[in-house]
Parts: C-alpha cells; sequence; structure tokens
C-alpha cells in the first residue's frame, strides 16, 4: 500500500475525504477508508491505518467532556456491547477479518449504502442497546466499518441533531479502542502501520475541520446521496473482487 509516491498521495486524498465527510455528518471516517483503502491494499491494512485518524477525530468530534459523560452514562450497554462483539467476533473469525473478512465487508458497505439511498431507519428500541453493540462489535472484528446497526440504532433514539453527532464519535471512539486490542492481539498491528496512521491523522484532521466549517452551509443530504450511493457502488465491487 506504502510503495510508490501515488499510493502515498491517494491514501491522503482518503483521508482527505473521509475526515471531511465526519465533519460534515458525523460519520464516514472508517466507512470511507476502509471502502477506499481496501482497492489499494488488504483490509487488514486498511483498518490499521485508520486506527489513529479515527481515535482522534472522535475525541474531537465528542467534546465537551462533560456532554461526552453524561451521554456515556445513557449509552453504555451499548458501548459495552461494542466492546464484547468485538472480542466475539474476533473468536469466530479467528483474528480480524477472518478468511471471507472483504466480502463481508463489501457486502455490509453495500447493504449500508442501500439502507441510506432508500431512507431506510430500521427502529430498535432503545433498551436493545446491548444487543445493537454486540452486532456492531462483531461486524466490526469482521470488516474495520463500526456503522451497522449502531448508527441506524442511534438515529431512532430520539437524539437531537449535536447530540446524534456526538453519540456516533462516542460509539466509534469506543469501536476504535476495540478494533486496535483485536488488531494488536492478532498480530495485525506493526510499528510501520502506527507511523503511517499517525501521518493519515493530518489529512484526516484537515478534512475535518473543512467538513465542520461547512456543515451548516453545504446541503447536507446532496453530500448523503453521493455518499451512500458510492458506498453501495464500492461496497458491491469489493465483494465480488473478494
Amino acid at each position: 500500500m506504502f510503495d510508490s509516491a501515488l499510493h502515498l498521495a491517494a491514501i491522503a486524498l482518503v483521508f482527505l475525504l473521509a475526515g471531511f465527510s465526519k465533519g460534515l455528518i458525523g460519520l464516514g471516517l472508517p466507512t470511507i477508508a476502509m471502502a477506499l483503502l481496501s482497492l489499494l491494499g488488504s483490509p487488514a491494512q486498511a483498518a490499521a491505518l485508520l486506527l489513529l485518524p479515527s481515535f482522534v477525530t472522535n475525541l474531537v468530534q465528542i467534546a465537551p467532556a462533560r456532554e461526552a459523560w453524561r451521554l456515556t452514562r445513557r449509552l453504555w450497554p451499548m458501548l459495552a456491547g461494542v466492546v464484547l462483539g468485538t472480542a466475539l467476533g474476533g473468536l469466530a473469525w479467528g483474528g480480524f477479518g477472518g478468511r471471507y473478512g472483504a466480502v463481508v465487508l463489501g457486502v455490509a458497505l453495500a447493504a449500508y449504502g442501500a439502507l441510506g439511498l432508500l431512507a431506510i431507519r430500521p427502529r430498535w428500541p432503545e433498551r436493545a442497546g446491548a444487543l445493537v453493540g454486540t452486532l456492531t462489535g462483531a461486524l466490526t472484528a469482521a470488516t474495520g466499518v463500526f456503522v451497522l446497526p449502531a448508527v441506524p440504532w442511534l438515529q431512532g433514539i430520539g437524539l437531537a441533531r449535536d447530540e446524534l453527532v456526538r453519540a456516533l464519535g462516542l460509539a466509534f471512539l469506543v469501536a476504535t479502542l476495540a478494533l486496535g486490542l483485536l488488531l494488536g492481539g492478532s498480530g495485525a498491528l506493526e510499528g510501520a502501520q502506527l507511523l503511517a496512521s499517525s501521518l493519515a491523522l493530518l489529512p484526516a484532521l484537515a478534512g475535518q475541520a473543512l467538513g465542520t466549517a461547512l456543515r451548516g452551509r453545504l446541503s447536507e443530504a446532496a453530500f448523503k446521496r453521493v455518499f451512500f450511493a458510492g458506498l453501495l457502488l464500492l461496497g458491491a465491487g469489493i465483494a465480488l473482487r473478494g
């Protein structure tokens, strides 16, 4: 993935776009990064590369700490479920991704894109948080993407817009930490990858700052249509290739 200047430039552009999406709509960094980086290398390489950008941008997103703590007390069953599900998923898949990780990643991305385009938001009761988190963690262990079913669930439990953006950041932060532990435990995380991940942080933060600055000026609906359509196409391509 890092064998040419062209690949390095492509990685920087990926994280600039992923950070922009995160700043604009509160999500999309791991999803876009995994989808596009999987075209350049393996899903395990892509997951390792997104760890630091995802961790730091989510820390920025959940501020201030007082509001983050209030949401943690409300959402703790889902957050605990993410950690448990990631551990159980790692055991089930035999480490990150397993044999069919690329196919599962492609199907998950395509499904998320289709749900978004069709504006389908399955209604899960708030008391289902532990189950939602566990399922999300299991898919995270297979794909490195933290969206299903946690994002539709968070969108359906009555959070205000700023609360939702902060809750998404909180869920993604916990999922990133769980994924990092899984990658480290399975031997898929090396010093060179951590260094590359730290360099990817710069374009991710730049993109996040730009997206945040433009959040009230750009059409969020139009951006989401492009976002979900792109995920549908990329996911289908990754699944077929895998």
